[in-house]
């Protein structure tokens, strides 16, 4: 990872519906923004249930329905690392918070309360919601459901990073 690049990790719980999901729709804000030089975006999970996986088919039959292809990536846990690494951690839903706030304590890390923006997604959004739910044990409608939840937050947090870093 460059020094120089905000870097952003969207965090769910098992990293295969709601992150890579958002770590796709926030690529694709990012490059049509023209600031991919500027960022390194990644995704990862609190849970090491699907580790190495590809995104869930449904999740990825729904994004690429949106012209976003998420193939490509592969599920990971997140880290006591990232905590230190990145400069946004951004979570799907309470529990994650809760996840990471106690990985936060367990790795006692200066960067990690001091320096590291950790919020939930839908913050960025105007939204009745704070949550995007998890669609696994749900039908193909909630996969479509938790993408415009993504998509209504991505551009919030584009423009909140991109206010903060003066692009």
């Amino acid at each position: 990872m460059s020094a120089d690049k905000i870097k952003v990790l969207f965090v769910c719980m098992g990293n295969i519906c709601r992150s890579p999901t958002a770590e796709g729709v926030f690529r694709a804000a990012v490059e049509r923004a023209n600031l991919t030089a500027h960022f390194h975006i990644d995704s990862a999970g609190t849970h090491s249930y699907h580790l190495g996986h590809a995104p869930d088919k449904r999740s990825q039959a729904a994004i690429l329905r949106r012209g976003i292809d998420i193939g490509a990536l592969r599920s990971r846990l997140i880290t006591p690392d990232d905590l230190q690494h990145f400069d946004y951690v951004i979570l799907m839903d309470d529990d994650n918070m809760k996840n990471v706030n106690d990985l936060s304590r367990r790795v006692k890390t200066q960067r990690a309360t001091n320096n590291v923006t950790v919020a939930l997604l839908l913050d960025y959004a105007e939204l009745a919601v704070r949550e995007v739910p998890d669609p696994y044990y749900g039908n193909e409608q909630g996969f479509e459901e938790v993408l415009d939840l993504i998509e209504a937050a991505a551009n919030g947090l584009l423009q909140s990073i991109v206010n903060k870093h003066k692009f």
